[in-house]
């Protein structure tokens, strides 16, 4: 299964005031105008027919509404096995009860790189990994879907996402 991991876009800075449920801490106007361009990098990096799978949180199911407006995906669904409170292991047991043949997650840091990390390295992996808001990795479980299995494809931070042209991925691949 090929995994592209993608980090929520730019959000609001925590106010409890505004947003006593951290969860509910939306994208600022620069962060879905710079995600929009980013999307279409990942859109030109992206497998036939992916699952879009997010986080429950606002910031999240933006991001990924408008990767899958850019990229024609069918609407994301929502996991909360991505949230950001949950265990990043929580990731495998998610992608394992999935059909397809590639999903994209879309979701937060810490857990992103934690997941990354273990995916890679195995559960006790320590790698110190900076995954930018709007970036994405893309790995690929070749037999299962367990911690240690990945392999590394890609990572792409979002200022290169935003240079990337629709299409040229794909067709020089």
């Amino acid at each position: 299964m090929e995994v592209i991991l993608v980090r929520h876009a730019i959000a609001h800075e925590r106010n409890h005031r505004r947003w006593p449920d951290d969860s509910q801490r939306p994208l600022t106007e620069e962060g879905v105008r710079k995600f929009r361009k980013a999307a279409r990098g990942i859109a030109a990096c992206l497998p036939t027919a992916p699952a879009l799978l997010t986080s429950p949180y606002v910031r999240a199911r933006e991001t990924a509404a408008l990767l899958g407006k850019v990229a024609k995906l069918p609407k994301a669904t929502e996991c909360p096995e991505l949230a950001a409170s949950e265990s990043a292991q929580r990731g495998f047991v998610l992608l394992r009860t999935r059909k397809e043949r590639a999903a994209i997650l879309v979701g937060h840091e810490p857990w992103l790189s934690q997941f990354l990390a273990a995916a890679l390295g195995g559960a006790e992996a320590r790698l110190r990994i900076e995954f930018k808001k709007g970036g994405a990795a893309s790995i690929e479980f070749k037999n299962e879907i367990e911690p240690g299995q990945a392999c590394l494809h890609w990572m792409i931070p979002p200022r290169f996402l935003r240079a990337l042209r629709h299409g040229g991925a794909r067709q020089q691949q």
